[in-house]
């Protein structure tokens, strides 16, 4: 029998063919090995990876603490259905829209902004004006900074209507159901008027509570409802001013994410907040260290994207922060109580002379 002759068109074409595709599975092989990661010089978290698509497909809802630097920002899917809490700040807004981008997203049922500081509600009026948004909850509280305006004008141009967060609402989300919890009055703390809410997914749970500090954790627990939760996002990036003993022993939860920003001004997340969360066996995961968090839910177990870290990860470093020569309270270096006096001192010292963090700053 002859031997076929293979010509150079046909060699070339052949080991083209095989070169692509070993590139082909070789590529579909790494990128489901690929841990979502934090990208060392932009220092912004590529989503595109993460778990693989059989875990996904194996999962129904999903939870994306976004690394937003010192600010929130949380994504959450159950089925086709979407949710955005919190958008960052100002210049984190370009940052969420395109992590959501990364994700698919195009409609959002819920946006909540939970409540008006520039550094939940910053980056909102980008999100509503980008993607096709349901239903914007906030608080009703209003606020005098633009930041705040830009919300409102972002709402009003697309022809859109806010629903006030009232506390016992409850609202569906895919498979998923959401309660808001508070706030539950009138705070002279902003932070306090923080929109909390209890996200469930068949056995499992989260909460989700802003900027609450203790005042309002422990009006919540007074007001009965049940707190329990498998996962919480730390109140107030890790402040001092939240996570009461109490409330962390009413919600119980078995993890703890903390958004929070690497080497920011105000000591978060504070040590004793670590330490409390360590006593009580509360696996910690943080976006300053970890990048974007990723939680799963089937229903019955929650999975994470990353290795909780130890209390031995919170930063060794003093904090700087400054007072005024009148006041009693420790203020970040942009704070604008700060424009008569502007006295440097670290973190721990202020604390130990009776200065407490100012409101408006912290």
């Amino acid at each position: 029998m002859k031997s076929m002759k293979v010509s150079n068109n046909a060699r070339f074409f052949l080991l083209t063919l095989i070169c692509c595709t070993l590139l082909f599975f070789t590529g579909c092989q790494s990128a489901q090995n690929t841990l979502v990661q934090k990208d060392s010089q932009s220092g912004q978290t590529n989503l595109a990876a993460g778990h693989t698509d059989q875990e996904a497909d194996s999962q129904a809802l999903k939870v994306y603490f976004f690394d937003v630097g010192q600010g929130d920002s949380i994504l959450i899917q159950s089925n086709d259905h979407a949710m955005l809490i919190d958008a960052g700040t100002n210049e984190n807004g370009p940052v969420v829209v395109n992590y959501l981008n990364q994700l698919g997203v195009t409609k959002l049922d819920y946006v909540i902004g939970t409540h008006p500081h520039e550094d939940h509600i910053g980056g909102l009026d980008d999100v509503i004006t980008s993607f096709d948004v349901k239903s914007v909850i906030l608080p009703e509280k209003e606020h005098t900074t633009k930041t705040f305006e830009d919300v409102l004008d972002a709402v009003i141009e697309k022809n859109l209507t806010i629903t006030p967060a009232s506390a016992g609402d409850s609202y569906t989300l895919g498979d998923a159901a959401f309660t808001i919890l508070g706030p539950l009055k009138a705070y002279d703390e902003l932070n306090n008027w923080s929109v909390c809410l209890k996200l469930t997914y068949k056995e499992t749970s989260f909460m989700f509570t802003g900027d609450a500090e203790a005042e309002a954790e422990k009006d919540m627990i007074a007001h009965g409802t049940d707190l329990s939760a498998d996962v919480l996002k730390v109140g107030h990036h890790g402040s001092d001013t939240s996570s009461c003993s109490e409330f962390l022993e009413a919600v119980s939860p078995a993890s703890g994410v903390i958004s929070v920003g690497a080497d920011n001004s105000y000591g978060h997340p504070c040590a004793q907040t670590l330490e409390k969360l360590t006593q009580r066996g509360v696996a910690v995961y943080r976006t300053d260290v970890l990048g974007t968090v990723t939680a799963l839910s089937d229903g019955h177990t929650i999975t994470f994207d990353q290795t909780p870290l130890t209390f031995a990860s919170a930063p060794s470093e003093s904090v700087q922060v400054y007072v005024t020569q009148t006041g009693k309270k420790y203020h970040c270096s942009h704070c604008p109580y700060l424009k008569d006096s502007h006295i440097a001192i670290d973190l721990d010292e202020a604390k130990k002379q009776g200065y407490t963090p100012c409101g408006k700053c912290n």
